[in-house]
């Protein structure tokens, strides 16, 4: 990019004038009690404030279960709370305070003021605490409560177990992405989405602004101009439509960025945008009109020593290309919202990626679960909106029934509606894997091992239009497929031990030699690319995660296997599809 957002929490939405709030924190935290209840206004965050015990130091954005955090606690919490004094210099802006996420329930108070609460672990959010600073030392105080053993908490992958087991892992509480304030005009850009348009070679922002004042918006590439727009006095909502002078396709494996700067008043934001199209054909996935086979790999950002939080930015760029190495073209973000800066990278390397929410946790029996949903879910799809690598959403994951009883439907069918109303420019998944009501894409998990049996249980999508659903077997009528594309986004998951001392859990167990597990991997992922009515796999998984060792690396992302073997595994990735 031609501008530095190169240490800026959220790259597509960058000001200047920043101020990280990472690093040492006063902290303390109270262990999970029965019967603990969620509090319904400030009040509990006030009592804490002043009654409550700093006896930690914690380093913020790594949350308290980590080794990173100075901590690692891992035992059930319910609550946690963090301060610390804050030099602020307004200069006659208004001053926004930004969380990248924190899990569950945040309260955040300002000199003892409450600035806003927070629900949903997994989303950004930011309050406007202008009114409550003065220049010089401000203290912030933030209290998170958790319990993922709660009905309408979404926990994603966190174990609801004191221990970590099956593909359940260490839990997250509290604070795990980055903290910042930013420094903001009174009149102000409030947000934008950007809609590229391959065809006409031009890109329209809906910019929406604070205030009153003039507007221009310059695209560059390669920093040279290519477009511009300006407007006299604009406010509220407006759409403006720039003609590109050059054209040059964002493309699988190669990330080429617009630059943006957009001015309103004194207030600049920098960003950027990928000019590409994403839509279905028939049993086709087209990216700028051309069939893309997806070459996914199963990525649940987890990190060893930072669980949810990778221990630096390189380390979010590593888990990109080392899939790129074996040769997938992207990734399911699996049950989790990642952070902004690793869907950056994956924007300006070319890798496709679908975006996903933590769902598991949830009670989708309830009717009550679609404003719980929907009200997370929200903020996930406009914060991701504008990222060029991400081709599709899939709010939901394998959504069993909930304690015996069935899911309810019309949650799946709202979430989708709402999804497509905000976002008509990507396809949506209702649910990965099981059970579909109202799906662009019709995807299956199967993790058989063999791969005869394999390709007998397409053979007959290509001869009949039939599909074998494993899944309906044990729960018949409870899903039927409509003609729609079909992609196996599970499948493999095959178990190789990295680590002897713990207690292992994967697919595949009778793999015996690393010779076996190649032959396994080749032998499925062949079946898929031979089948010319599937649009794509996604491989399980990516890396090892705790006791979880069906990666293709290790927890600490090195190799499992000899060279010789990630050459047949790549070799086998990049074949031709016959769908394509």
């Amino acid at each position: 990019m031609t501008f530095k957002t190169s240490e800026h929490p959220n790259p597509q939405f960058a000001r200047k004038n920043w101020q990280s709030l990472n690093g040492e924190w006063e902290f303390g935290f109270e262990k999970a009690q029965s019967g603990f209840k969620f509090s319904s206004d400030s009040k509990r965050a006030e009592q804490i404030r002043k009654k409550g015990k700093y006896t930690h130091k914690i380093n913020v954005p790594f949350c308290i279960e980590s080794k990173l955090s100075g901590i690692g606690y891992t035992d059930f919490l319910n609550l946690v709370w963090y301060r610390r004094l804050v030099n602020i210099k307004r200069s006659g802006k208004r001053v926004m305070l930004h969380f990248g996420a924190a899990d569950y329930l945040t309260t955040v108070l300002v000199n003892g003021k409450c600035a806003g609460r927070h629900r949903g672990g997994y989303t950004s959010f930011c309050f406007d605490i202008t009114e409550l600073v003065t220049d010089g030392d401000n203290e912030i105080f933030v209290l998170c409560e958790d319990n993922v053993k709660a009905a309408m908490v979404m926990r994603g992958k966190q174990s609801e177990q004191k221990k970590s087991h099956g593909c359940d892992y260490t839990r997250t509480t509290g604070i795990w992405q980055t903290v910042y304030l930013e420094y903001v005009p009174e009149n102000h850009i409030k947000n934008f989405k950007i809609y590229p348009d391959v065809q006409d070679c031009s890109v329209t922002i809906l910019a929406d602004f604070a205030g009153r004042a003039d507007f221009t918006c310059e695209v560059l590439y390669d920093g040279k101009t290519v477009g511009e727009a300006k407007a006299a006095k604009a406010f509220s909502e407006r759409f403006f439509k720039i003609p590109l002078s050059e054209k040059h396709l964002w493309e699988v494996g190669k990330g080429r960025l617009y630059d943006l700067k957009l001015r309103f008043g004194k207030d600049e934001v920098l960003s950027y945008f990928g000019l590409r199209n994403v839509r279905l054909d028939g049993m086709k996935f087209l990216i700028n009109e051309k069939s893309v086979f997806q070459r996914l790999v199963l990525d649940q950002g987890f990190y060893k020593d930072g669980i949810y939080t990778a221990p630096d930015d390189s380390a979010l760029v590593n888990d990109i290309e080392i899939s790129m190495a074996l040769g997938f073209n992207g990734a399911r973000l699996h049950q989790k919202v990642f952070d902004p800066r690793f869907l950056y990278h994956a924007d300006r390397l070319g890798y496709i990626v679908w975006g996903e929410y933590a769902n598991w946790g949830l009670d989708y029996s309830s009717p009550k679960s679609v404003a719980v949903f929907l009200a997370e879910w929200k903020e996930a799809v406009n914060r991701d909106f504008n990222h060029p690598a991400l081709v599709g959403w899939c709010p939901f994951n394998e959504t069993w029934d909930y304690h015996g009883r069935p899911q309810y439907d019309e949650l799946l069918a709202t979430v989708y509606d709402f999804t497509k109303s905000v976002d008509f420019t990507r396809p949506c998944i209702d649910t990965s894997g099981n059970f579909h009501v109202k799906t662009d894409i019709y995807d299956l998990h199967d993790y058989s091992y063999d791969p005869k049996f394999f390709k007998k249980n397409y053979d007959k999508f290509i001869t009949k239009g039939e599909l074998y659903e494993h899944v309906l077997n044990d729960n018949p009528g409870r899903q039927k497929y409509g003609g729609q594309p079909v992609f196996i986004s599970e499948y493999g998951g095959i178990k190789w031990e990295s680590d002897k001392k713990i207690k292992s859990w994967g697919y595949g167990v009778d793999v015996r030699t690393p010779e076996e597990f190649c032959e396994r991997y080749c032998g499925l992922t062949q079946v898929l690319l031979d089948n010319k009515k599937m649009c794509g796999f996604c491989y399980t998984q990516l890396y090892d995660i705790e006791q979880e060792q069906n990666g293709l690396y290790t927890y600490d992302r090195e190799k499992k296997f000899d060279d010789s073997i990630y050459k047949k595994i790549k070799a086998v990735n990049t074949k031709k599809a016959a769908i394509e």
